[in-house]
């Protein structure tokens, strides 16, 4: 097989299928990876990065495809989005609040993943199972939905004193995690904060952070024929040529039998994709 397609790219195109469907964007195309495993593929850095934003040509790519302009202006470029609990809407001072009100002020979920071990995240109501195929996790399970970014990012800041709240890339590339029963480390953890999650609860109100007990955990199987034994990551800014074989696809990793690359840490790259 030969192809070869040029342009930015941004985050894989996910789906959940009995196994996780990818697509590469480039622009305005889309480049379906499933059936390239086993195929030898180079990723080739052209030189060119432009913001998602507005377009600039950057030297660098600031919080995963922005100038720095942007980066310093934006609201989904502020603190508060890694670390919503430190959400300062309310004291006015938010950079775009029509911006946060629409993408802040919906529902979110807080959840625990599988992918390295077990985690506590939050994310938006529209994003599951989406976020649990990104971060690689083979079992994900909403545990509380709730009104605004900021209460999930408190309720995450009151489990993440006895659960994990990110993932070991490497650990995660090596192989799929242990199975494990979610629901059973959902009460556990429930019960360890209690004292912390009633004292939300008075705060915002039984209706605002609902606590989720009927929820099913989601399986998520990856396209992966083979992990590596070592993981080698690449860089395009060092190495503007990656390519070997195909071995497999997790979370937003192209797994190659010569090394890693995590495609959304290089949104706004300028690349020409090819199949040899």
């Amino acid at each position: 097989m030969a192809l070869k397609a040029s342009g930015h790219l941004t985050k894989m195109d996910v789906k959940l299928d009995d196994t996780v469907s990818y697509r590469l964007p480039l622009d305005d195309k889309r480049v379906a990876l499933n059936g390239l495993i086993g195929e030898h593929i180079s990723i080739e850095h052209l030189g060119d990065i432009h913001c998602v934003h507005c377009g600039r040509r950057s030297k660098k790519s600031f919080s995963q495809g922005y100038c720095y302009p942007c980066f310093i202006k934006l609201p989904q470029c502020d603190t508060c989005i890694m670390s919503p609990e430190k959400c300062h809407f309310h004291q006015g001072t938010c950079r775009d609040p029509e911006w946060g009100e629409k993408y802040c002020f919906t529902d979110h979920f807080v959840y625990l993943a599988n992918s390295s071990g077990v985690k506590v995240g939050i994310t938006r109501g529209d994003q599951l199972p989406t976020r649990w195929i990104d971060q690689g996790a083979t079992q994900g399970l909403p545990i509380f939905r709730v009104q605004t970014r900021y209460q999930a990012g408190l309720i995450e800041d009151c489990l993440r004193e006895h659960v994990a709240d990110k993932t070991h890339w490497q650990r995660m590339l090596k192989g799929n995690a242990e199975p494990v029963d979610l629901p059973a480390i959902r009460d556990e953890l429930m019960a360890k904060s209690e004292s912390g999650l009633e004292f939300l609860e008075q705060e915002f109100g039984l209706q605002a952070l609902q606590r989720l007990y009927n929820e099913t955990t989601t399986e998520i199987n990856f396209p992966v024929h083979e992990f590596p034994e070592k993981v080698k990551s690449f860089n395009l800014d060092k190495q503007p040529l990656v390519e070997g074989v195909l071995k497999g696809i997790k979370g937003q990793y192209l797994i190659f039998d010569t090394g890693v690359i995590n495609i959304r840490k290089y949104t706004a790259y300028n690349v020409q994709f090819s199949v040899n």
